[in-house]
């Protein structure tokens, strides 16, 4: 079916601006009028925009799920809600969602069916939670727990943000200054170092051989890291096998890898515990997380877990045989399923988690400055010793 823009106007004379799928200019404004919307301009859109393939903002997304948790809660009906959102919402392609939740749940789907209908902005553990809260009758509990996840992911977002910001900062710098001396410097100092006529100490001849190869092939320098992680990523996707020796290397990487692991667990536990607590079976809640945890590795560890699960064994056994989790998370999940508490002992876990995710890239945060500004004087460092070395001993042997 093909995408239509459209301008409308609403009952209060206000323009809308959107885009919807229909088979022609009068099935647009059929649609249209269903939403109690009067069609004003239509035209075959040209772009592929976010309602069809594109991704919603986090922000956006947790500002609707706060909306729509702010309506339930008030008793306002889903569709209701979805209209006054639908007029409100000032981000583009949040408000092209929403008009095609609209245009669906009038068409007699519900908001589990019509959210499933948009899988790039709405994942299969987000609908599962909502068709959950919409059996059990507690919608509104399962939007908050969305609105706190959707949150932590952010927070662990702008973490990872200000993680990576001082280290590409320090790093460009790092290239800037490593080109400058090795393109610039160098080749000048070489000539007068050779005219010399004494011998060249190895690691002036160690920097004089890098120059050389900077100044001949900088683009394949520049060039080559861009090269392998195209190159990475295509066997990845094509060698199923490539893409676990990564997933696995990930984990297993220095100062990173603890901190990757305890990110993608946090996010299983918060996950698993709100699917949990909203009816959803421990088998179908560890499937659903089986798509979220984005790495290889784990994602086989659960689904080993679910079959393990699934012939009789506890959950608590069943993680601890996996050695998923450290033995203290172990007892509050042996301690919850014990008590009938699992969710409650989930929840904790994510506590745990959360906190120790924050101080870990904290710690990391703060080793890595002064770790790159060594690197930094390292080089420095390396160069006025090859470069004024060989000149000093010279002077020395002078006679005067």
């Amino acid at each position: 079916m093909p995408l239509y823009t459209y301008k409308a106007v609403d009952a209060r004379g206000k323009h809308i601006l959107g885009r919807v799928e229909a088979l022609n200019l009068f099935d647009l404004e059929q649609r249209l009028m269903r939403m109690e919307l009067d069609l004003v301009t239509g035209a075959p859109a040209w772009q592929k925009t976010a309602l069809f393939g594109g991704r919603v903002a986090r922000q956006d997304l947790i500002n609707f799920c706060f909306h729509l948790e702010q309506l339930t809660t008030s008793g306002v009906p889903v569709l209701e809600g979805l209209v006054d959102l639908r007029d409100s919402v000032e981000a583009p392609r949040l408000r092209e969602v929403v008009a095609g939740l609209v245009e669906s749940i009038q068409g007699g789907r519900s908001l589990s069916q019509a959210l499933a209908e948009f899988p790039e902005v709405f994942s299969k553990v987000f609908v599962s939670l909502v068709r959950s809260g919409e059996q059990t009758g507690k919608l509104s509990e399962v939007l908050t727990g969305l609105i706190e996840t959707l949150k932590w992911e952010d927070e662990i977002a702008s973490q990872t943000r200000k993680l990576l910001m001082y280290p590409i900062i320090v790093g460009t710098i790092v290239l800037g200054v490593t080109f400058f001396l090795m393109l610039y410097i160098v080749p000048q100092m070489v000539s007068f170092i050779r005219s010399m006529g004494q011998a060249i100490p190895w690691y002036t001849q160690a920097l004089i051989f890098v120059s050389e190869a900077l100044r001949d092939y900088w683009w394949a320098v520049l060039a080559a890291p861009f090269a392998a992680w195209f190159a990475l990523k295509l066997a990845m996707k094509s060698n199923p096998a490539i893409a676990y020796a990564v997933d696995s290397y990930k984990l297993r990487m220095l100062l990173i890898g603890p901190i990757l692991r305890k990110i993608i667990l946090s996010r299983f536990a918060s996950s698993f515990a709100m699917m949990y607590s909203s009816g959803i079976t421990v088998l179908d809640a560890i499937r659903s997380c089986e798509e979220i945890v984005g790495n290889k590795v784990l994602e086989q560890a659960l689904r080993t877990a679910g079959q393990q699960i699934g012939e009789g064994k506890s959950l608590t056994v069943a993680f601890q045989e996996l050695e998923l989790f450290p033995p203290l998370v172990i007892r509050m999940l042996r301690v919850g399923e014990n008590t009938g508490g699992l969710d409650k002992a989930l929840t904790n876990v994510t506590y745990f988690y959360n906190r120790d995710v924050r101080d870990s890239v904290a710690r990391l945060q703060a080793g890595i400055q002064p770790l790159l500004t060594l690197v930094l004087g390292l080089l420095l460092l390396w160069v006025m010793m090859a470069m004024l070395g060989p000149v000093y001993d010279s002077f020395t042997k002078l006679k005067f």
